[in-house]
């Protein structure tokens, strides 16, 4: 995209980067290294945005409008802030950032907005599904070291939407439904069942969906089932797994979609014995092996704001 620039003035210009100076130094004295870092860093490309599309009065107005609106609508069931983030693909760029290619370890991708503390424990070949409808699909695989060495007692969260298309906390009755965590056997194995997953959007009825809207982009989410997977030694992994076929794999609303983590979900022919005994007329499975990076890979930040 091309930005065509009104022209300006050399002495406007100076007096644009005069101001650009002085926010800079304004930080000077901050006595966190990395707190300092980053606030410089933020005002001189913040400074830079604006002059650079010579940002009107009424467009900044707009804009905290939009701002403060996506903190109203922001609860403790919703994180509209977390939204934004993820459609401006700002969430998957810090992904990359802090979880660097390391050997065969397993890509990470965005959070999300609908994960949550406190998930009910299943034992190996459980199903986290509860009441959350859905084709019922068998997951199984392993979780190893990036030297290959299978890792026992890993925790395994994984959460998903329903059929519907909606997770258990954007319902209003408290359900629990389709998240659970496990964990790992000696020998690094893992096996549950869950649900098929199924595309949805994200929640669009706020200021983030009107932003959507107003740029042509769909809300839509490929079809995908959540894992974060934490081992002492080892960096936690947050990730998904996608539906092999699923339409929305290349407009994927936040950008989480890679390549190695689109996998095939095996529709099974009806009558197919299922790996536990359960009866069910109609199921789909998955494998997905897991890599962890060393907790030696994991970038961190010694920043601290108090008020």
């Amino acid at each position: 995209m091309t930005i065509t620039s009104p022209t300006v003035s050399d002495e406007q210009r100076a007096r644009e980067a005069e101001l650009v100076e002085l926010v800079r130094r304004s930080f000077d004295g901050t006595p966190n290294e990395r707190l300092k870092t980053l606030l410089s860093s933020l005002a001189t490309h913040l400074h830079a945005f604006i002059t650079d599309v010579r940002l009107t009065e009424q467009e900044w107005s707009a804009a905290i409008d939009f701002l403060t609106e996506v903190g109203h609508i922001t609860d403790d069931r919703r994180q509209e802030f977390i939204l934004l983030s993820d459609v401006l693909g700002a969430s998957m760029q810090v992904i990359s950032v802090n979880n660097e290619a390391y050997g065969d370890a397993t890509q990470a991708t965005v959070f999300g907005p609908f994960f949550v503390e406190g998930s009910p424990e299943i034992e190996q070949g459980g199903d986290i599904a509860g009441p959350a409808a859905g084709e019922p699909c068998w997951v199984e695989g392993t979780v190893k070291d990036a030297n290959g060495a299978p890792i026992a007692g890993a925790k395994i969260d994984v959460w998903e939407a329903d059929e519907d298309g909606f997770y258990d906390v954007q319902y209003d009755d408290d359900r629990v439904a389709a998240r659970a965590h496990l964990f790992s056997d000696a020998d690094g194995s893992y096996r549950f069942w869950a649900v098929t997953p199924t595309p949805y959007p994200i929640p669009h009825d706020g200021p983030v969906g009107r932003m959507l809207e107003a740029t042509g982009r769909s809300p839509m989410r490929a079809s995908h089932l959540h894992f974060m997977v934490t081992a002492p030694g080892c960096r936690t992994l947050v990730t998904h797994i996608f539906v092999r076929g699923c339409e929305y794999l290349e407009r994927d609303s936040v950008f989480g979609v890679k390549e190695s983590l689109i996998l095939d979900f095996e529709e099974q022919a009806p009558g197919t014995p299922t790996p536990d005994g359960r009866e069910v007329d109609h199921w789909r499975r998955a494998r997905f092996d897991i890599v962890l990076a060393p907790a030696a890979a994991t970038q961190t930040s010694n920043v601290e704001v108090t008020s």
